[in-house]
């Protein structure tokens, strides 16, 4: 099994999203002025939470007969012998048991402008190693 995951700044970075909405939700339930309002507040903290840790987590498992990817909001499991290709963003083209053809992108993996040369290489060698594992049937 190869677990493929961004560098740990990247990880922590991922987190913020769900961080700063986070604060929000705080300063939101704070100022609330009824129990609806500080309900949803909470509703919407726990969401945050659950996109920070989500965020930390984001990431690729290669097994001998699936591939896990991990994102912000959904983590898609895809049967290795569906895999028909990695693109350049990157994401992993499949097949579907009914015949339609998916795409899932990989974002955790995409390259940014501003990024440091560690990072980028990071992301690359990443994607270079999710194409040899479906290269490999």
């Amino acid at each position: 099994m190869d677990v493929l995951l961004p560098t740990l700044a990247n990880r922590v970075a991922n987190t913020t999203l769900g961080l700063a909405s986070a604060l929000g939700c705080v300063q939101y339930g704070v100022e609330a002025g009824t129990g609806w309002q500080r309900a949803a507040a909470m509703v919407a903290l726990l969401g945050c939470g659950t996109l920070a840790v989500r965020g930390y987590r984001a990431g690729v498992r290669c097994e001998a007969e699936r591939l896990v990817v991990r994102g912000y909001v959904w983590t898609r499991v895809i049967p290795r012998a569906a895999v028909t290709g990695v693109t350049d963003f990157p994401a992993v083209r499949w097949t579907s048991p009914r015949g339609r053809s998916r795409w899932t992108p990989v974002a955790v993996f995409s390259t940014l402008s501003g990024e440091t040369a560690g990072v980028r290489a990071r992301k690359r060698s990443n994607t270079a190693r999710l194409r040899r594992w479906a290269a490999r049937r």
